[in-house]
């Protein structure tokens, strides 16, 4: 019970970390005119810090195998990322390149976060 409400902390610590920096990108893109390739790199970043911060508290709560757990948080986020975008798209919203590509970025960032926690 102890580790899946550490689970939950972290998702919304990433989460929240998410809808924070995508607010910070889009009024970038109003203000500077970003190019769409500039934008893409953002939001790479952006899972991947994410990710990384949650990997990070998750790591710090649970203290053992930190980076099994940030291995699991990163594949949640990605789970929960692509659901909402199913939702909102009604279908998958992208190639299943990107979606390997996605899903390597937030594994691989929460991963690390938990290692360096």
């Amino acid at each position: 019970m102890m580790k899946a409400k550490a689970m939950l902390k972290a998702m919304l610590c990433s989460y929240t970390l998410t809808g924070v920096l995508l607010l910070i990108l889009a009024f970038l893109l109003f203000k500077m005119d970003l190019s769409e390739k500039i934008v893409s790199v953002g939001i790479v970043v952006i899972y991947i810090l994410s990710c990384f911060l949650g990997g990070l508290v998750m790591g710090k709560k649970v203290k053992k195998q930190k980076y099994v757990w940030g291995l699991l948080l990163g594949m949640g986020y990605f789970l929960l990322l692509i659901g909402v975008s199913c939702l909102v798209e009604r279908g998958f919203p992208m190639n299943i390149g990107r979606m390997l590509t996605t899903f390597t970025m937030c594994v691989g960032g929460g991963t690390l976060g938990g290692m360096i926690s």
